[in-house]
């Protein structure tokens, strides 16, 4: 009996993470390489070249690809783009896509119902059971929310330096430092985010995230400041995304909180303000991981969170 092989997919702000199952062998692969986008987003052609040149390096077929992208539902008009794209350039079976929040809430509870802060370059919470409840909290990109995300963190941090940098009250010459150490100077940092998509600006921002990460680490007052805000508004998100009937079950995942207590504490903290009785679970796995689940154990369709392609 020949063996299934199958793979997931996390298209994040970050880069691009692949899992390979082929019988009882599983395989990691990628690339650090933001997601291509175009003036409205995501460019989902230059995205399913990419994929399948990924997918390719693999294996020759697959017999279900599931895939978790950062902008579903909201960023991705047509998901349907995207698949055939796909199986224009690789042989693939059915292929299962859904937003990154979904993969992340899958990779850290197994599947299991309850609520998942996913935290990288954005942030959103989701709280589903991933039947019949999809309660959404966040995830409206930096413009418009993403609050406690890394592109939110790395906002904070930069302007605290510049006030710094300009004699204002309430900066961080810390900050300032790693500022100049990053982007050699001021110049250089506007003509990155204000030259760049609104995308490309997120993930610029979110880059100086680990910088503030470290201050707070060496004991920068105005950063550990950033990350207390950053872990309380994820709180109030994954608050706003447990619909009742929901478990009071609650687990993260995300680059973002590789940062540890500085936002993990405060996030479980604002969350039990609220909501005492909260069982906090640690994460099983990540998006890469959910997204594998999926494609190992398909789920049903449920647009615009999930959608599967036969």
């Amino acid at each position: 009996m020949s063996r299934v092989r199958c793979a997931g997919i996390d298209v994040g702000g970050g880069g691009i993470r692949v899992l390979v199952h082929d019988g009882n062998r599983t395989a990691r692969s990628g690339e650090d390489v933001a997601a291509p986008r175009g003036d409205r987003g995501l460019d989902l052609d230059a995205l399913a070249a990419r994929l399948a040149a990924l997918l390719s390096r693999a294996a020759p077929v697959f017999d279900r690809v599931a895939i978790g992208m950062t902008g579903l539902p909201d960023l991705v008009p047509d998901p349907a783009q995207l698949v055939r794209g796909l199986r224009e350039r690789v042989p693939v079976g059915a292929v299962v896509l859904a937003g990154d929040s979904v993969t992340t809430h899958v990779g850290a509870l197994g599947g299991r119902p309850g609520v998942v802060v996913a935290a990288g370059t954005g942030a959103v919470a989701l709280g589903t059971d991933l039947e019949h409840t999809w309660s959404r909290a966040d995830g409206w990109g930096i413009l418009l929310g993403d609050h406690g995300g890394g592109a939110w963190v790395g906002r904070e941090g930069l302007q605290a330096a510049l006030r710094a940098h300009d004699g204002r009250s309430g900066g961080s010459t810390m900050l300032s430092d790693r500022l100049f150490a990053r982007f050699a100077d001021v110049n250089a940092l506007e003509h990155r985010v204000y030259a760049a998509t609104a995308g490309d600006a997120a993930t610029v921002l979110a880059g100086f995230a680990p910088d503030v990460a470290d201050a707070a680490h060496a004991g920068d007052a105005v950063s550990r400041r950033i990350w207390r805000e950053a872990g309380t508004h994820l709180g109030r998100a994954a608050v706003a995304a447990t619909v009742p009937g929901l478990d009071r079950r609650l687990s993260w995942g995300g680059g973002l909180f590789a940062v540890g207590e500085p936002v993990l504490g405060p996030m479980r903290a604002e969350v039990l303000r609220h909501m005492p009785e909260t069982d906090f679970v640690t994460p099983e796995g990540g998006s890469v991981e959910g997204a594998l689940t999926l494609a190992l154990t398909p789920p049903r369709s449920h647009p615009p969170h999930v959608y599967v392609f036969e």
